[in-house]
């Protein structure tokens, strides 16, 4: 069995990123765990925006994710609305600086770096076995997917080429339908 090995490689994958994150964010005085959180909210759409998915997704506490989420608010990199509908829903957006500094650092060099010396072929091996892997890891243990809305279930296209989700009854614009949402399901 494999496991023991491909565990080992991915947990020093993770590490080496966490130490890439760790230098793209020490001069703006953030930990590698605030860039996390922006990270996921450069990628979820308007209904996985909230405190709760940030910590669904990544598997944070509350605390922490709240705590995150005022470090990022006091650095003016994030900001805080209520839900137009629903006043005790609150959603999280980048700021234009919050946007910016994930630009910069997402990918971090670290990592560029390494897949730059890949060729192409590789590195879509690479990104096919590790979805397989990251997929495996979600369905085996019942975990939510996060996926893009253009691979949900829930996700239908109209007769006039816009998309739907059925799931919330709700248009998508055509960007939404590539963002992560944290009610995604795979289209079976």
């Amino acid at each position: 069995m494999k496991s023991n090995h491909i565990y080992n490689s991915v947990e020093r994958l993770a590490e080496l990123l966490k130490v890439g994150a760790r230098k793209a964010v020490a001069e703006h005085g953030l930990q590698p765990v605030q860039l996390e959180v922006l990270h996921y909210l450069s990628l979820c759409n308007r209904f996985s925006d909230t405190p709760m998915a940030v910590t669904e997704y990544l598997g944070l506490t509350k605390g922490t994710v709240s705590q995150t989420i005022k470090v990022l608010e006091k650095k003016e990199l994030v900001v805080k609305e209520l839900d137009i509908i629903d006043k005790r829903i609150t959603h999280l957006r980048l700021s234009i600086a919050g946007n910016k500094l994930v630009k910069e650092t997402i990918p971090t060099a670290l990592f560029v770096n390494a897949c730059n010396s890949l060729s192409e072929q590789t590195q879509e091996d690479i990104a096919a076995a590790l979805q397989q892997l990251l997929l495996a890891l979600l369905n085996a243990n019942g975990l939510k997917t996060f996926g893009v809305c253009k691979s949900c279930r829930y996700n239908s296209q109209t007769d006039k080429g816009s998309y739907f989700c059925e799931l919330v009854n709700q248009p998508l614009a055509d960007e939404d339908i590539e963002l992560i949402c944290r009610e995604h399901e795979n289209n079976s």
